[in-house]
């Protein structure tokens, strides 16, 4: 079983969400459940039905973050060094383009690129790893190749 990297926040917010899961979120469900058993046969029950597959989903992701947390390598989140590392906030710029982008480099369970956040699995994250300030580089994504500048490592 391969390490998870993650930053100390996205560990905090995982272990958040795996104890509302365990219990806020059980709890719910087993009202849902106990109130839909209540509510005549179970067989034809659409309630019931619903409520069994949320707690199978629920059940699922518990066990997913359980992992998750187990195998999780925390990463500081300002790296020492100036080269793009996980937790390297990275300002980069496509190449034609006037616009610069801001990205932090995070492990695959907390990124969410809508908030600047990507994964070092990604091919960008994976472009960018290791690389400096004033380096060029040159990603290639399902959409095709693109080339960016780093303008800035932190």
């Amino acid at each position: 079983m391969h390490n998870t990297f993650l930053t100390r926040e996205g560990y905090k917010k995982l272990q958040e969400e795996l104890e509302y899961l365990r219990t806020q979120r059980r709890q719910e469900i087993a009202q849902r459940l106990h109130e839909a058993m209540e509510g005549g046969e179970l067989i034809e029950n659409a309630e019931y039905e619903a409520a069994k597959n949320e707690q199978a989903f629920v059940e699922g992701r518990i066990k997913e973050l359980e992992i998750l947390l187990a195998t999780a390598r925390i990463v500081d989140e300002v790296p020492a060094a100036d080269t793009v590392q996980i937790g390297s906030r990275v300002t980069i710029q496509e190449e034609g383009s006037d616009t610069p982008e801001e990205y932090v480099i995070v492990g695959a369970a907390e990124a969410d690129p809508t908030v600047g956040k990507i994964s070092n699995e990604s091919p960008l994250g994976k472009a960018l790893l290791n690389k400096k300030a004033g380096d060029i580089v040159q990603v290639d994504a399902p959409a095709g190749s693109f080339t960016f500048r780093i303008l800035k490592v932190e």
